[in-house]
């Protein structure tokens, strides 16, 4: 399989974004970047360490770009860790995904 990451190959995203300078709370940061995603109208959860984003490469780089750039307001340090999933021809992952491995669950009892 050949992956063109700037064709409409579905991706989801796993991302955390902190700025590096910000006293003792980072929730200020993180909050700005959470906004950003939210706001971009695609898919999205957020948990205690990552957010996950789904959709077309350059769609999800891009609001991934905007979270970093809101989280690091005000600071002169941003660290950024990301994880991809990019596959051709699946869409709802973060949805399906999780269900699958539940239905393993399930079988196991």
């Amino acid at each position: 399989m050949t992956v063109c990451l700037h064709g409409r190959m579905s991706t989801i995203v796993a991302f955390s974004v902190s700025p590096l300078d910000n006293g003792d709370s980072v929730a200020p940061a993180v909050a700005r970047a959470v906004k950003v995603v939210r706001e971009s109208g695609l898919p999205n959860e957020t948990s205690a360490m990552f957010t996950s984003i789904e959709g077309e490469w350059d769609e999800v780089m891009a609001v991934v770009k905007r979270a970093v750039e809101a989280a690091g307001e005000g600071s002169s340090r941003v660290s950024l860790t990301l994880k991809a999933d990019i596959r051709d021809g699946v869409t709802d992952g973060l949805r399906t995904k999780v269900e699958a491995v539940e239905r393993e669950l399930d079988d196991l009892g």
